[in-house]
């Protein structure tokens, strides 16, 4: 047994787990490697060539690292759990006219806790990831998720869900690096194919990057069931029909099918009337939202008027904001006015690197002006 304990680590076959799974291995914890299996691509009907973390190269790309390096490789199947929760939540969001953040929820409801339960299994001490982030205890016993150390690549914004105890068994050693650091590793590591990899950014269930036409594919009728439905501006004067209300997102500006003479946002989608709401970029401007299904990491709770950074989407800069308690939830309270506050997105709270916690956005509004 390894003094630094026993690791499962979360190998898609990419460059981030595998310089992970090798670095752990080169420190001397008793590394085992493990790919899961989360998506059928035959199911998805679409002819898109295969991509990501869910293809049988990627697969193979994993085991090889493992094999070669003398530490064991599981594949994991699990598809059952990953489809009726994560695309069910997925599908459900755009019916209910929200935005999903279905990789938000993958890892909060599926990922983790499918690797924690075989690692216990295992009998291993610890998971591990390639996220770019990192995990440590703070000075009140709690353990924090930070930002990781290369802006261009941190991904604590979509780690907000994990509770207390898989943060307590999670490792994320990539949060100390830039990526062309990790490249360089690659390389030194004799993986020179993994160095020139490219990354993938789809929804891993939806390979063609068409949302709307995977909605359609997975319920049935929907298309005659929602189309025919009205654009209408804010005073709820008809503009012109559109193709169905769960097709659009709040701020989309691009492939309305609609001339009104000026640039036209997505400002607002009722699913009960099936309408669309459109105006200008400035109505897209908020600057108090309710926050819902929150989480708490770096703290237990907050103080009303807590001052945090809250991001409202992942490449989202953040903005400064002040957190009240809601009987719902949390209400964020920007300083100045923030564009696209979309419900169904993750709202994340920052004090400096830290994640403070988080939640899933349920309505914004402009309170002031």
């Amino acid at each position: 047994m390894s003094r630094k304990g026993k690791v499962l680590v979360a190998m898609s076959g990419g460059i981030d787990s595998t310089v992970t799974a090798l670095m752990l291995h080169h420190e001397g914890y008793e590394v085992v490697g493990i790919t899961m299996k989360t998506w059928d691509y035959a199911s998805s009907g679409t002819s898109s060539k295969e991509t990501g973390c869910c293809n049988i190269d990627s697969f193979n790309d994993a085991r090889q690292a493992a094999v070669h390096h003398g530490f064991p490789h599981f594949i994991l199947d699990i598809r059952e759990e990953f489809g009726d929760f994560v695309i069910e939540n997925f599908v459900e969001e755009y019916m209910a006219g929200r935005t999903p953040n279905p990789c938000v929820m993958c890892n909060t409801h599926i990922k983790w806790r499918a690797l924690l339960k075989r690692a216990n299994a295992l009998d291993c001490d610890f998971i591990a990831t390639g996220h770019y982030a990192e995990v440590r205890r703070h000075t009140n016993d709690r353990y924090v998720i930070s930002k990781g150390l290369d802006e261009t690549k941190d991904q604590s914004y979509v780690l907000w869900g994990l509770d207390q105890e898989l943060l307590s068994r999670t490792i994320m050693p990539l949060g100390k690096y830039h990526k062309t650091q990790i490249r360089q590793m690659a390389l030194d590591m004799g993986y020179p194919e993994l160095a020139k990899k490219s990354e993938s950014y789809e929804i891993c269930f939806v390979p063609d990057n068409d949302y709307r036409g995977f909605l359609k594919r997975r319920v049935e009728g929907l298309e005659e069931e929602v189309a025919g439905g009205w654009f209408i501006d804010k005073n709820g004067k008809k503009l012109g029909q559109h193709k169905g209300y769960p097709f659009y997102t709040v701020g989309q500006r691009k492939g309305l099918d609609i001339a009104l003479g000026k640039p036209a946002y997505v400002t607002a989608i009722n699913p009960d009337t099936n309408t669309v709401v459109l105006g200008d970029e400035s109505d897209l401007e908020q600057n108090d939202m309710l926050v819902g299904k929150i989480n708490w990491i770096k703290y237990d709770g907050i103080t009303d008027g807590m001052e945090a950074i809250t991001k409202i989407r992942y490449k989202d800069k953040g903005a400064l904001s002040n957190l009240y308690t809601h009987e719902n939830g949390i209400r964020a309270r920007f300083y100045e006015n923030v564009k696209g506050i979309a419900p169904g997105q993750s709202a994340v709270f920052y004090e400096g690197n830290d994640v403070i916690g988080g939640g899933v956005i349920q309505r914004g509004e402009l309170i002031f002006s």
